[in-house]
């Protein structure tokens, strides 16, 4: 919610003296229509000692203002990024030199904080003693194609990385959500923290395997419990962040594009020859309907409304069919545009639950300099 004037004070010290327990760390560029309310359920958080750092990457809309019109919160800007580094990259990279504490919570501008979800998120991460703690936000969705296409990706999500076997160190799969993620600042820094991993697209994937790859402890749940998010307000912009990661996130996106298209086709023939059924009092129509429940069942994982559910699976396969093929197209040709910006893309680590790297991995800028090299 775009904001114009002050909001209250913060209930945490500004005092400068006074170490806090956790940095928040938000890059923003181009924020105006959600760093309010983020900002707004940060600065009302208790129960713990904390400083919010935004950080303004090359904004040209009203970001900066909105989030200096916060007592309490620091807003710091970020030159360019170079060479081959994400421009959120590289603004992270900037707030975790400032930051202070020694646990440092980095979340997206987009995201809405529950209230005490804070001191819980870093009770959370000591009893479960977790190096890296990651919650993937309840989507929230309002237009038609955002109905339509978050619960079958966030369904498929859930099924290429189970959480619980994301927590399992020896299942070979590793996972963590950019929009949510608290870390032990020592084994951060230890692992070379988001600089290790700077020219990676899907960063947070990255940095949660090598926290893995060093033995430290990955913590990945769902978090609906205590933050939220609206990822994408138009079909363009969904469009387009979805054609940057699925590509990364699903290693073979040309099968499971042909495979969600067939499961669609066959969802809805099974209906129409249920509903067929059922006028004719055949009582094979159950099975046929049975076949459409599958599909259903399988979507509804995503912790989405049964409403959004039946929209997703009524019309959202083959969109996320099309939206595989044009990121598979994109990465194929080597360039994503993702808000304002083009990546070049050069070898990417390849992050799979079946084909895990047991050692640290070669990133995208150490490959063209070993290929230099050789």
């Amino acid at each position: 919610m775009d904001r114009s004037f002050p909001a209250v004070t913060p209930p945490f010290s500004t005092v400068e003296s006074a170490i806090p327990d956790i940095s928040i760390i938000i890059p923003a560029r181009n924020e105006q229509a959600n760093i309010g309310d983020c900002l707004q359920s940060l600065t009302t958080q208790g129960g713990v000692k904390f400083e919010i750092i935004v950080v303004d990457d090359g904004s040209t809309d009203r970001t900066r203002e909105i989030a200096e019109s916060y007592t309490g919160v620091r807003v710091i800007s970020t030159p360019a990024p170079p060479q081959g580094w994400t421009g959120k990259n590289n603004a992270v990279i900037a707030g975790a030199k400032v930051a202070n504490a020694g646990w440092l919570l980095f979340t997206d501008a987009d995201t809405v904080h529950l209230p005490g979800s804070l001191e819980r998120a870093v009770a959370e991460a000591r009893n479960e003693r977790a190096d890296l703690l990651s919650y993937s936000p309840q989507q929230v969705v309002v237009t038609f194609a955002e109905r339509t296409v978050m619960p079958v990706i966030f369904a498929e999500l859930a099924a290429q990385y189970p959480p619980e076997r994301v927590r399992d160190p020896s299942s070979g799969i590793v996972a963590a959500n950019g929009q949510y993620i608290l870390v032990n600042r020592e084994p951060y820094e230890a692992v070379g923290g988001h600089a290790a991993v700077a020219t990676e697209i899907l960063e947070d994937v990255a940095l949660a395997l090598l926290f893995r790859n060093a033995g430290k402890s990955v913590y990945f749940r769902y978090g609906g419990d205590a933050v939220r998010t609206r990822m994408y307000r138009t079909w363009a912009q969904l469009r387009e962040g979805w054609t940057k990661n699925l590509a990364l996130l699903f290693p073979n996106t040309g099968r499971l594009a042909l495979q969600s298209l067939f499961a669609w086709v066959v969802a809805w023939s099974a209906l129409i020859l249920a509903m067929a059924g059922a006028f004719g009092r055949h009582y094979a129509w159950i099975i046929f309907a049975c076949l459409w429940l599958l599909l259903f069942r399988r979507i509804r994982t995503a912790n989405f409304s049964a409403a959004n559910n039946l929209i997703a699976t009524a019309f959202g396969p083959p969109i996320f069919a099309y939206l595989l093929h044009r990121s598979k197209r994109a990465h194929a040709n080597g360039q994503v545009p993702w808000k304002g910006r083009v990546y070049g893309l050069g070898i990417q680590t390849e992050i799979t639950p079946s084909r895990l790297p047991v050692t640290k991995p070669v990133l995208r800028g150490e490959s063209k300099r070993l290929k230099a090299e050789g």
